[in-house]
């Protein structure tokens, strides 16, 4: 091994990332990397964005992505397409209207000038289109409760009067299940963001489920907690919405699924009822455990309005090194090693492909960390409560396997590392139309499907690996990178534009493919409106029987985010 930088500065105070891609501020910061020479690293070319310039970033790739074609995208892109609205929902009328009023107040409900309100189209448009500009919906109204009983009243009043209801927490999803199909009543839960209580001693919080994630990791960490869930979107997204996804993210390796954190939850039912179960209890063995039905639901059988999770001590001592192997197998062989030798204190481990790490240098202008360019790329995160495990990460990168790598100094340069791996989505849509996979599958078998992906478009005459720039092929790229600890694959497939061919192309062979190695279709972003006819390569017929008799029992008149989630009842 060569190049490998371990005079490391040790620290004893805390470090902590700060990632905020997906709609914050800070979604566009450019990197600047270290420059190596001999055992000094030296910081240049760092500069950030200003909020105003994240969000033109996102303005100029929304707009990009809608002359790709994405106006037309449920034709194209969903896996389950709605051609039209369900006419069993009653159509709102003034005297609805007034009704949410006087529950809610009339600064709390948002009404489209079409409807007599005085809302802008503009403002209506962030409640009905994803933050990516891939799903539109039609909403004429937003409501605002601050309370589950003001929930309570407004879902009685829909079930009774049959009126649909798209349930949203921060808009950070990627499969269309937070933003309406048609014109259902939006029902944000933005304006729900207090927090409870928070034991000292055991360390159980108990929030709204508006609160923001990110906001709640700052706010436990004042007491030495930390949240038990770490995503790239942690500064828009709802904890609410995070427990209705059973989102993953990079905590994931160490604190697990939010089913096994997640101590209580308040929940309003379609007809009104309050399911008040916010135990802070970590034992309890009475009777059926109701809440883990709505952990991973997406709205469609209640409505999370308050949730009790456990935090986990905040670490002392975090530290990051970025990695270069050989090939995927050596990417496998490294985490099997680091589980080893790291054991307890391994938080996180990620990895990347060349194509998504040149693709992610060009487009933030900044540099390779390391001093050479490698087919894949590790990242491996350590915490724990001092700095002796920087010699356990040392003797992880001397196992024969890694040819190049590099540990962080402070956090800045911690920052700089996770900006790398989590920048890569948002940088590989600007390049193009980019069809999105998110796929669970055998650690030993997790990069073959980009090989056979890529196989597969080269034979139809679409697709040619490394390319000369002089040659045009509509697909531009295969990547894949993702969570290597918990099996988790983002494949994403970059076209000049959004089209029927490559899309026959991918699916359902990438469906398919999942099927055939016991994988699932949705590893963390859910199901929405994207994947419920996809469900069947995932969960047999008998298992999606029983999720639609759930669904009918607590929501029978299906006003619950309709359109979504289940597969057509044919």
């Amino acid at each position: 091994m060569r190049n490998i930088y371990l005079n490391c500065v040790k620290r004893t105070e805390p470090v902590i990332r700060n990632p905020n891609f997906a709609r914050s501020a800070k979604a566009g910061a450019r990197l600047g990397f270290v420059t190596q020479k001999c055992n000094i690293h030296s910081v240049r070319n760092v500069t950030a964005f200003s909020k105003s310039g994240a969000d033109s970033l996102r303005d100029d790739f929304c707009t990009k992505l809608r002359g790709l074609g994405a106006k037309n995208i449920q034709s194209r892109m969903m896996g389950h397409v709605v051609s039209q609205r369900d006419s069993r929902f009653k159509k709102l009328g003034k005297e609805d209207l007034d009704y949410f009023k006087s529950v809610l107040s009339e600064s709390r409900v948002l009404v489209s000038k079409e409807m007599g309100g005085n809302a802008d189209p503009t403002e209506l448009d962030t409640f009905n289109t994803d933050w990516l500009s891939k799903y539109v919906g039609h909403s004429q109204v937003v409501l605002f409760p601050t309370s589950a009983q003001e929930v309570s009243k407004v879902l009685k009043y829909c079930n009774e009067n049959t009126i649909a209801v798209c349930v949203q927490g921060g808009n950070t999803g990627l499969v269309g299940g937070s933003v309406p199909v048609f014109d259902e009543v939006v029902l944000s839960l933005s304006k729900m963001d207090k927090v409870r209580s928070l034991d000292k001693d055991s360390g159980a919080l108990v929030c709204d489920a508006g609160c923001i994630l990110e906001s709640l990791d700052d706010y436990v960490g004042e007491f030495g907690f930390t949240m038990p869930i770490d995503l790239g979107a942690k500064g828009s997204c709802h904890i609410g919405g995070n427990v209705s996804t059973n989102a993953g993210g990079i905590r994931y390796l160490r604190y697990g699924s939010l089913h096994g954190s997640v101590l209580g939850l308040e929940v309003v039912l379609p007809d009104g009822t309050i399911i008040n179960n916010l135990s802070t209890l970590r034992k309890d063995s009475t009777g059926y455990d109701i809440k883990q039905l709505f952990v991973g639901a997406e709205g469609t059988i209640g409505v999370v309005t308050g949730v009790s999770i456990a935090t986990a001590r905040r670490p002392t001592s975090v530290n990051v090194a970025v990695l270069g192997v050989n090939s995927y197998q050596d990417v496998k062989n490294t985490y099997i090693q680091s589980r080893k030798d790291l054991c307890e204190i391994l938080s996180a481990f990620e990895f990347w492909d060349a194509r998504c790490m040149d693709t992610v240098l060009t487009g933030f202008n900044t540099s390779n960390p390391l001093s050479g360019d490698y087919p894949f790329y590790v990242l491996i995160e350590t915490s724990g409560s001092n700095d002796e495990h920087d010699e356990a990460v040392e003797k992880t990168m001397e196992n024969g396997l890694v040819q190049d790598g590099t540990l962080a100094q402070g956090k800045t340069q911690i920052s700089k590392m996770w900006s790398l791996r989590e920048g890569i989505p948002t940088v590989l849509a600007q390049t193009g139309a980019t069809y999105k996979y998110d796929i669970s599958i055998p650690i030993n078998q997790l990069y073959d499907i980009v090989h056979d992906t890529e196989v597969r478009l080269e034979n139809a005459g679409i697709y040619k690996k490394d390319a000369a720039p002089s040659e045009n092929y509509p697909v531009k790229s295969v990547n894949g990178y993702g969570h290597i600890g918990d099996g988790n694959l983002h494949l994403n497939i970059v076209a000049d534009k959004f089209d029927d061919k490559i899309t026959d192309l991918l699916e359902p062979f990438v469906y398919e493919w999942v099927e055939n190695v016991a994988g699932s279709v949705s590893a963390e972003h859910g199901l929405g409106i994207m994947k419920p006819e996809c469900l069947k390569y995932t969960k047999n017929d008998q298992i999606v029987s029983v999720m639609r008799n759930i669904k009918n029992m607590f929501d029978p008149n299906g006003i619950m985010n309709p359109y979504k989630y289940l597969p057509e009842n044919k």
